[in-house]
């Protein structure tokens, strides 16, 4: 179960990573004007959204896993 535990903080952690990660960018963004700039922001967000949604599946993942091992 351990192991279970010490992957979910892993993946925990890196959430809020992605998280801090994309309130910054989104905070640059309105610091920022211009067409290029804003694709630029734009796609960074939606990189780091579409990581925190696979992050988050991961961890629904492992803890299924862990509950039916448990």
């Amino acid at each position: 179960m351990s192991n279970f535990t010490d992957r979910i903080v892993e993946i925990d952690t890196s959430i809020g990573i992605a998280r801090s990660n994309l309130a910054q960018i989104i905070e640059q963004a309105t610091a920022y004007s211009g067409a290029h700039d804003e694709e630029l922001a734009a796609q960074r967000i939606a990189d780091l959204e579409a990581e925190i949604k696979r992050l988050i599946q991961l961890r629904v993942e492992i803890g299924d896993e862990a509950a039916t091992k448990g």
